[in-house]
């Protein structure tokens, strides 16, 4: 399992996890093995199949698109997509009329204490750290995205609402979840409505976020830190080798990195071909949309971040903020502008507060047909613990369940998947897999991706007709890596000895650490990875209308971005939620203009360790560590199938904290 870091060099800089999923497939017998699923390798020409199960889709939502030396799809199939490219409909704030207005007039002033909101408030929104893709209970920390994009939407609409104060601090999440926002910023201003940004420290993915406010402020000590981006992937061998620990590696696929942070000192080129081609995506993505931004040409935008950009007077020179100000100097600006003349603060509501209020309160309800989304998230496990919190993952019988009571529904006319998971336990995807396929053949059903849908993640969305994702989502990872330690040498430096006592040729297989693997025993472990690789092949390339050749070329452990896995008949379709939304009125003969409602479907609930959690951090400050050990508890049964770790963060991130000892941590979890 590589650990690989796309970092920006500031000392105190954070940002994003975005994962690559590794599926381990061995049986949980084999305790003591890993096997993962990885990504894909380049593929030329797509060839869209016809099959009552996929229809391709054309990218409509995001941009850049694929260039035309990334796909060149045959007349038949660019007629195919352009007769199913439904166009998502540009963000208005429609006008209610004189009924819904006074509906919502009487709704306000009945509406509870915690939904109600003084006229001409500012909505304070504080985006900081991680952000899950899954909707929070009241006792639940952090942010979650769907709640942040309702707020920008109920804002819009709201007569109590003024404006919108942005604080953005760094940020750990991964470029899908910051397009998502930074959409929602652009489509708000279309109300007329103002959203100041606030930004007192600046990196490539904060200032992404924040050049979409209409005004930008930072304070004069603002730390800045634009110096671009780079990868880093750490390596073991060397470290193992020195205690005596052998590790005995089976890698399937020229590009699967997982396995080598310890069978390798040094990166391959393959990897690095696959990392760099990351790379290449997510910087000139970001030139693209600063240079769009600024009105300015994408060589000028390189050559100010190639000067190394620390000072944020530098910012305000070249119109990359609009001035230099502190909070409270902001706060008196948006006083005057609100027209609060009293010498009070400014009246602000929080996000937490303003999350409580009802879409139906402000007559945002929609109504008509029902079109379902089912939210995916985390790591993939089979069962749950009875101690973990509801937001710790994905369970497979849990969300099969769900899966069941939406098939078997007829008032929902469609289905959103909405997936943001590096993998997990291979049977659970599997079975998670097949359930998906069923609920396709009942009604429509979308894969949306956010951060990453990749391995066990990919492997769910694979099961859906249509799969939408953002540009820069990770995606694929369909690959296998399996190995062992051999800690012989472990052992005679610190005098233990163990004897086994067998019966089997190679029953030795899955409780001998003590020795090498026997030729015959090294051959059968890489068959079993062979033969493990080639399941998960075969069943994508079913999946997906392609020959086994052609999922070959896209296989081979390679991870992808959105963009690029679009372009090679991985995904469908570029774009977020509103993109699978309008693909999935399309699909379920809605007419595009249309309301319906979008029925999230089983809203957490709290558990008590989630409200304990909550209380702790709230209280005692130690949401972390309480929730880190719920999770830690909940996770040590079965075997795991997920991707490799990608992140995408800065070397401040790991403050505080032993970055050794993460490492050996990730490493076990290969064992758990």
């Amino acid at each position: 399992m590589a650990r690989l870091l796309v970092l920006r060099t500031a000392p105190y800089r954070h940002s994003a996890h975005l994962c690559a999923a590794t599926l381990l497939v061995l049986p949980p017998s084999q305790h003591r093995h890993f096997a993962s699923f990885t990504s894909p390798a380049p593929f030329a020409a797509r060839r869209i199949l016809p099959s009552p199960l996929r229809l391709p889709i054309r990218a409509v939502e995001s941009s850049p698109g694929p260039t035309k030396e990334d796909q060149e799809p045959s007349p038949a199939a660019s007629e195919a997509q352009e007769q199913l490219a439904p166009a998502v409909p540009a963000f208005e704030v429609e006008e209610l009329g004189w009924g819904t207005q006074l509906a919502v007039k009487l709704r306000m002033l009945v509406a509870p204490p915690w939904q109600r909101v003084r006229k001409g408030s500012v909505l304070n929104m504080k985006l900081r750290g991680e952000i899950s893709d899954q909707l929070k209970t009241r006792f639940s920390s952090g942010l979650s995205l769907p709640q942040i994009c309702e707020n920008f939407v109920k804002a819009a609409y709201d007569p109590r609402i003024s404006g919108i104060y942005l604080h953005i601090e760094p940020l750990r999440c991964g470029w899908a979840k910051v397009d998502e926002i930074r959409r929602h910023i652009v489509d708000f201003k279309k109300s007329g409505k103002f959203v100041v940004g606030y930004m007192p420290v600046c990196g490539e993915k904060e200032y992404y976020l924040a050049c979409a406010c209409g005004e930008l402020y930072a304070p004069p000590s603002a730390y800045v830190a634009l110096f671009g981006l780079t990868v880093q992937q750490t390596f073991l061998r060397g470290v193992l080798e020195k205690v005596g620990i052998e590790p005995e590696i089976q890698r399937i696929g020229k590009y699967k990195s997982a396995g080598d942070q310890l069978a390798r000192k040094s990166m391959s080129n393959e990897v690095r071909e696959m990392l760099a081609a990351l790379l290449d995506n997510i910087y000139g993505n970001w030139l693209e949309t600063i240079s769009s931004t600024h009105g300015k040409k994408k060589e000028e935008i390189e050559g100010f971040i190639n000067s190394g950009v620390y000072q944020v007077a530098r910012l305000k020179e070249e119109g990359w903020v609009t001035d230099l100000l502190y909070d409270d100097e902001v706060m008196t600006l948006l006083k005057e502008r609100v027209g609060q003349k009293d010498k009070k603060s400014l009246r602000m509501v929080d996000y937490s507060k303003y999350s409580r209020v009802s879409k139906k309160t402000l007559g945002l309800q929609g109504g008509g047909e029902q079109i379902a989304i089912i939210r995916a998230s985390g790591s993939i496990t089979r069962t749950r613990s009875p101690l973990s919190a509801p937001s710790s993952g994905i369970v497979a019988e849990q969300l099969i369940e769900k899966i069941r009571t939406v098939r078997e529904s007829e008032k929902y006319k469609a289905v959103i998947l909405r997936i943001d998971s590096p993998g997990g336990d291979a049977l659970a995807s599997d079975l998670m897999w097949r359930e998906i396929r069923l609920l396709a053949n009942s009604k429509p059903v979308v894969a949306s991706m956010s951060d990453v849908a990749a391995s066990g993640g990919y492997y769910m969305a694979m099961a859906a007709p249509v799969i939408v994702a953002e540009k820069l989502t990770l995606t694929g990872s369909i690959g296998v890596v399996t190995g062992k330690f051999c800690l012989q040498k472990l052992y005679e430096r610190i005098d233990f000895n163990k004897e086994i006592i067998s019966k089997g040729r190679y029953a030795e297989l899955n409780v001998n650490d003590q020795r090498p693997l026997r030729p015959d025993e090294a051959e059968l472990f890489e068959k079993s990875a062979q033969n493990a690789y080639a399941l998960f092949r075969d069943k994508a390339a079913m999946s997906r209308s392609m020959s086994v050749d052609q999922m070959e070329s896209v296989a081979q452990g390679r991870v992808w971005s959105g963009h690029d896995a679009f372009s090679r008949g991985l995904v469908d379709s570029v774009g977020g939620l509103s993109q699978a939304l309008a693909i999935a009125k399309q699909k379920a003969n809605i007419p595009k203009d249309k309301k319906i409602q979008l029925v999230e479907v089983s809203k957490p609930s709290p558990s008590l360790p989630e409200i304990l959690s909550g209380i702790g951090g709230s209280l005692l400050g130690v949401d972390r560590a309480v929730k880190g050990v719920l999770q830690d508890m909940t996770s040590l049964s079965g075997v795991q199938a997920r991707m490799d770790g990608i992140l995408f963060e800065s070397l401040g991130d790991m403050s505080g904290e032993n970055q050794l000892l993460l490492l050996v941590k990730d490493i076990m979890n290969y064992f758990d």
